[in-house]
């Protein structure tokens, strides 16, 4: 998933699976597991195949063009967006079975919404029309009618301790912060290094098992973050660091690796998809999908 985020979405979301098998070869991932991967990812309607001969191309599916493009932005943003100081709020309103009750908890921390005791989920700044657009994607659209989403009343313009106390209840911001620390411990030695000598280069192939080491590392992050307002972070947020490091070491690797990627990303019927526009606004402030 990694690498169809990262790769083969901004090369026009299709790639052959020969390809894809050879790109990850030198990572020591067997092809049979590729396959494996691949198969569960088109059964799961994120990809879809066709065949071109002998051979065979896998493509995003609209749902799985959508997933990648939302997560997209929010792996490669500069920054996180201001919060207008309102609570997004999402309750049920009827009876869950536990497997029900679990499934919309799960599908709704993948969308950064804290828990609020048993009935009540929360979020400063998502979309709640876009949220309930995902639950009906990842298969909960029956539930959607025992949920219902609310807007809070607009707070002070003073950030007070009854906000940073709803963080601290609705959200392990700590274990959180220990896991973007261990993130920056690992790659911090490698920009360092890039610093010091930026003109004595890294071959390509190098740049990009770098590139998707770094990216898969950061997004497994991500999925586990909220995406808090700056605001209501504490103070010298190890995520943020860990954002700005990842912004440079991945700017560092782009053109290298994009030069690898040249010469060994291939379709079925043996041409080489270019790199759209989207791929050089990533971790600049402009939308990496405009």
């Amino acid at each position: 998933m990694s690498v169809f985020g990262d790769v083969v979405l901004p090369r026009g979301g299709r790639i052959w699976l020969g390809s894809l098998i050879k790109l990850l070869e030198p990572l020591l991932i067997n092809d049979r597991l590729i396959r494996t991967s691949v198969f569960r990812l088109a059964k799961e309607k994120w990809l879809r195949t066709e065949p071109h001969g002998r051979r065979t191309d896998y493509l995003l599916t609209p749902a799985g063009l959508r997933r990648f493009e939302e997560a997209s932005r929010h792996i490669y943003a500069s920054s996180h967006m201001p919060w207008d100081r309102r609570w997004r709020l999402i309750f049920t309103v009827g009876e869950l079975v536990p497997h029900e009750r679990e499934g919309v908890r799960r599908a709704l921390f993948w969308q950064g919404f804290g828990v609020l005791g048993s009935d009540c989920f929360v979020h400063p700044n998502a979309n709640l029309t876009d949220t309930f657009d995902a639950l009906m994607t990842d298969g909960t659209s029956d539930l959607l009618v025992k949920l219902m989403p609310m807007l809070a009343a607009e707070a002070g313009s003073d950030l007070t301790a009854d906000h940073k106390d709803l963080v601290n209840r609705a959200w392990n911001l700590e274990k959180l912060a220990s896991a973007y620390g261990i993130f920056v411990d690992c790659y911090q030695p490698i920009l360092e290094e890039s610093r010091l000598d930026p003109h004595s280069g890294i071959d390509d192939q190098s740049a990009f098992l770098m590139r998707i080491l770094l990216i898969h590392d950061y997004r497994r992050l991500l999925l586990r973050d909220p995406e808090l307002p700056d605001v209501l972070l504490p103070a010298q947020w190890s995520g943020q660091k860990a954002r700005l490091l990842c912004r440079e070491l991945y700017r560092r690797l782009l053109t290298p690796s994009e030069r690898h990627l040249d010469n060994f990303l291939k379709l079925a019927n043996g041409t080489i998809p270019k790199a759209m526009p989207m791929l050089t606004a990533r971790f600049q402030n402009e939308d990496p999908l405009a």
